[in-house]
């Protein structure tokens, strides 16, 4: 996968521009070089594509997505403030052996391969961005494993280009163009690699740094350490899922967020085939795979010890994920400075073991995947590992609202549940998402864990 830059992509949708629309024009029998304002010629030869690459994004709730094709043109393209009709590109993905047409929502030229999401994007530069709506049946780049994306676009330009005053812009053609490659922004930024422990056992990982540290080597300032514990749909062998599946790992890489709270962010992949030790011996909790994590852990915080402060230690999962980090907070109670696990289940033995720790733990109430009570393979569910945490000891504070609140709605509710846990003096916290309102799958519960900043505030304030 190709490296284009570390700006978060965000998905794009058709809008209206006030600007000048760029004109167009029919596609000529006869491709008859139009002369230009600086005197070169105006067909598609004189503005050829030099190179053509996927733009994809991890949204929320869809997983990895083909959000945009970037076209790199050998000259500068400039419309003059007018805007390029979506109509004027075609482009077919050809996925699974079937090629589809996808929904072209705006095209705007830029100086880079990237997505602009302002309401008036773009710049001119050698770089054209035609955004695609992510709502397309074929939008997906990945099913359990990465779909095979080199070549599998075509774009054609289906009519001539032209400034609100009618010069030419680009010349439309009869040939199509194929992506060299596939950009994903921030996961592109996760160099990959692989731990075996003492045992023998490997994990594949993937691993952000800090810019202050691949800026500065030798540089002694300490960052957290995140670490992402995927789902059971991403045990896998690509190295690549546990960062797309789900927006988890990525939302603690985004710039925007490395620029609030710069940290060291590891993700690592369970392999295939999977290792099952007993009933509830599954994924993050299976003897092998947990022994490997928690060496790996330790690895890491020993290797960069110059850099890693071992006192804000973090980790966070999903589904089996969060059945993974109760476990792993009753294992090694002392490692963590905060968690948070959703969508989970464990064992109510283990709650008086964490007391201590702070947690921010959520999950929907109609979750038929992991039941919200009963939990699965016979070890409860969230809200009762929750009462058990109470009944040792934690003061937990609860709250239930709308999985699919609008975004300051939503982290309004969560400003008020964090300001009612510090009024009480307490360091738990429980959110349960109401029947009927987490999107896409009631088990997606983390749809919205991740895009709160109220949330990711308080995991980076913790510290032990």
């Amino acid at each position: 996968m190709g490296r284009i830059s570390r700006r978060t992509v965000l998905t794009g949708t058709a809008v209206a521009v006030a600007a000048p629309a760029v004109g167009t024009s029919p596609v000529a029998a006869a491709d008859t070089p139009t002369a230009t304002t600086d005197g070169r010629r105006a067909s598609s030869e004189c503005h050829p594509v030099l190179r053509t690459d996927l733009v994809t994004s991890v949204a929320p709730r869809n997983g990895w997505l083909v959000t945009a094709v970037a076209l790199q043109y050998a000259h500068r393209i400039d419309p003059h403030g007018g805007v390029i009709p979506p109509s004027a590109f075609q482009v077919r993905a050809t996925v699974g052996g079937r090629t589809t047409a996808r929904t072209v929502t705006r095209i705007y030229p830029s100086t880079t391969a990237e997505v602009d999401d302002r309401a008036h994007p773009g710049r001119p530069g050698d770089r054209l961005i035609i955004e695609l709506d992510p709502n397309d049946p074929v939008a997906r780049a990945a099913g359990t494993d990465p779909l095979p994306l080199d070549r599998a676009y075509s774009v054609r330009q289906l009519t001539d280009v032209l400034t609100p005053e009618g010069e030419p812009v680009l010349k439309a053609g009869p040939f199509a163009v194929r992506n060299d490659g596939v950009s994903t922004p921030v996961v592109d930024d996760f160099t990959a690699g692989s731990f075996t422990d003492s045992a023998g056992f490997e994990l594949g990982f993937r691993l952000y740094r800090p810019g202050g540290v691949l800026r500065n080597p030798r540089t002694r300032t300490r960052y957290p350490l995140v670490v992402t514990l995927h789902g059971g749909g991403e045990v896998a062998n690509n190295n690549m899922t546990q960062l797309t599946s789900n927006r988890i790992a990525v939302t603690f890489a985004k710039p925007e967020r490395q620029r609030r709270n710069p940290a060291f962010v590891l993700s690592p992949q369970i392999p295939l085939p999977r290792p099952m030790d007993g009933p509830d011996g599954t994924d993050w909790t299976d003897a092998k795979v947990q022994a490997a994590l928690i060496e790996l852990v330790d690895t890491f915080v020993n290797e960069h010890s110059q850099n890693v402060d071992p006192a804000r230690l973090y980790v966070v999962g999903l589904s089996s994920g969060g059945r993974g980090i109760y476990s792993l907070l009753a294992k090694r109670p002392e490692l963590f400075a905060a968690a948070l696990p959703t969508a989970g289940w464990g064992e109510t033995a283990a709650m008086e073991r964490i007391t201590h720790i702070p947690i921010w733990a959520d999950h929907s109430i109609d979750d038929p995947v992991v039941p919200y009570r009963e939990g699965r393979f016979g070890k409860p569910g969230t809200w009762t590992l929750m009462n058990q945490l109470e009944t040792a000891g934690a003061r937990v504070s609860r709250g239930e609202w709308a999985n699919n609140l609008p975004k300051e709605q939503f982290e309004a509710r969560s400003r008020a549940l964090l300001g009612q846990t510090r009024a009480a003096g307490g360091h738990v916290l429980f959110t349960s998402y109401t029947a009927g309102t987490t999107p896409v799958s009631p088990h997606f519960a983390w749809a919205q864990t991740y895009e709160n900043d109220v949330v990711i505030d308080w995991l980076f304030e913790q510290s032990r």
